[in-house]
């Protein structure tokens, strides 16, 4: 069984590869001013480029009583989000994606929403350059696209430690929908509609983007 002695009550878990350096900045800045301060963030490098790590390093280090930054050999986001669930020491973890933000109350407003439940996955607020945006290929059909509202993202995912450790993602398309497929079948999940998570789909090299693109569907 595991320790419930956590030194945190949040893990929040990024993954960088190659973002540009002022959307990670962004995106830690928002974790940094939550107005929930019982958390730790850790930034995964996963094999940047080294202009893009001296600049995390030199930012981390300046936040260092919050944040942890990590680098290895360029893998998958889905095995670079394993790695930091491992290393956290949390009760409970999420994602925040490289390119997107929070609002302010996001953190507090999964710990109100989560109860007594294992995992819950919210609602985004989405930032498009036009309506196509807010569709993306269905992860069971590509020549298929479906609203953004019915989809699971990584970083909308808010549950308990357990529930990290004991089902991992997998490197597939999809992988965070296809882990909460997985974990409900065990665990009591919710939906929650929050749009505390700022998501940012005018990403045109987004791999969902790519997909759409490949496929000419939803231009």
């Amino acid at each position: 069984m595991e320790s419930t002695a956590f030194k945190y009550t949040i893990t929040v878990l990024m993954a960088v590869y190659n973002t540009p350096f002022t959307f990670i900045k962004r995106a830690v800045d928002s974790v940094l001013n939550q107005d929930f301060n019982d958390f730790e963030l850790i930034i995964l490098d996963d094999g940047s480029d080294l202009d893009i790590q001296h600049k995390l390093i030199s930012y981390a280090i300046q936040h260092e009583d919050k944040i942890t930054y990590l680098r290895h050999k360029n893998r998958s986001q889905s095995d670079t989000i394993n790695r930091g669930v491992q290393l956290s020491n949390s009760k409970y973890i999420t994602v925040i994606d490289a390119d997107d933000e929070y609002k302010p109350n996001h953190l507090s407003s999964c710990l109100a929403e989560i109860g007594t439940h294992d995992l819950i996955n919210t609602t985004t607020h989405t930032v498009v350059n036009n309506s196509n945006d807010y569709f993306v290929p269905d992860r069971f059909d590509y020549n298929k696209l479906i609203h953004v509202d019915e989809c699971v993202l990584f970083a909308t995912m808010f549950g308990k430690k357990e529930v990290f450790s004991q089902i991992q993602f997998k490197n597939m398309y999809a992988s965070d929908a296809d882990f909460f497929d997985r974990v409900q079948q065990n665990y009591d999940v919710k939906k929650v509609d929050l749009r505390t998570y700022i998501y940012y789909r005018d990403n045109k090299q987004s791999i969902t983007e790519t997909i759409k693109s490949k496929n000419q569907i939803g231009a």
